[in-house]
């Protein structure tokens, strides 16, 4: 049964191959916790024993939004039975998961990214010059780490890029003359220094990046720009983000920007974003910085 889900998931849904493994992984788990070992007792499972497994994991140090992740797979799961026929009513109808805690994203200084200052950071060679076309792409683009890696050279064209994102859905971002100067800059040197491929980021043979190298990568140049605790691609998609909202960028265009479905999810960037209308206010209001 579980092979026929995550054959629905693969084909249907169209779930990244990673999604897909974190599914299996949650359902397994669960099984495992009930000690279930055919599909009638699967089939039998009720509410109590759905909420008998979550104070397990919360009680294992799961953290809220872990535990809702792992409600949200079996929620699927038993919601593609009710769709087969095989169940006319869902465990987890009952099922309200714990409440996420809220983080706000983490996002780097304008100042600490300017160009005077971080173009140091980056050699003249091959590798020098792909690395900070790749810092450039993440800050101003908003692009995700798999988008980055997915990128071909076909899907560059003077004044855009287009980008395949989750769920294989395609979106055009605009991008500036210098950043499509320097990604034909790029593309020249490529030619010259690494093997035929029609990927647009190689290695230095010419073979396809991998994440844990450009994870690698930018972890060291935002270490050298920041301060920050975190530094990872998605800081600098986060970044773009903020950046956007706090010059004047509609919620709408900053969605359609990030490849996000809904609202709800760009809506998160708005919090940072109030926090920089708060600051300028008070160092740019007579009264902005008194207290009475």
């Amino acid at each position: 049964m579980f092979d026929s889900f995550l054959q629905y998931l693969t084909f249907e849904k169209r779930y990244s191959l990673h999604t897909i493994e974190a599914y299996s992984n949650d359902l397994q788990q669960f099984t495992s916790f009930l000690e279930i070992e055919n599909e009638k007792e699967l089939l039998a499972v009720n509410h109590s024993t759905v909420r008998s497994w979550i104070v397990a994991l919360i009680d294992a140090g799961k953290t809220n939004k872990s535990v809702n992740r792992k409600l949200a797979s079996l929620r699927t799961y038993y919601k593609w039975l009710r769709k087969e026929g095989v169940l006319d009513h869902s465990p987890l109808a009952k099922i309200q998961g714990p409440k996420n805690e809220k983080r706000l994203p983490v996002f780097a200084r304008e100042n600490d990214l300017a160009i005077d200052k971080i173009g140091d950071f980056f050699t003249s060679g091959f590798e020098g010059v792909r690395d900070r076309l790749m810092f450039e792409l993440f800050y101003q683009t908003g692009i995700r780490l798999s988008e980055l890696i997915g990128l071909k050279e076909s899907d560059y064209s003077n004044g855009q890029i287009k980008v395949l994102g989750k769920r294989n859905k395609e979106r055009i971002i605009p991008i500036s003359k210098d950043l499509s100067y320097s990604i034909q800059a790029y593309i020249h040197i490529k030619k010259s220094h690494t093997a035929q491929s029609d990927y647009l980021f190689v290695l230095t043979n010419g073979n396809k990046l991998y994440p844990t190298f450009v994870y690698r990568k930018i972890n060291h140049y935002l270490s050298l720009a920041t301060n920050l605790d975190k530094k990872s691609p998605h800081v600098l998609r986060h970044t773009f983000a903020t950046h956007m909202l706090n010059r004047g960028s509609g919620l709408e265009t900053l969605k359609d920007l990030l490849g996000h479905a809904n609202l709800a999810a760009t809506q998160v960037y708005t919090h940072n974003s109030f926090a920089q209308l708060t600051s300028i206010y008070s160092q740019a209001h007579p009264r902005g910085g008194h207290k009475r």
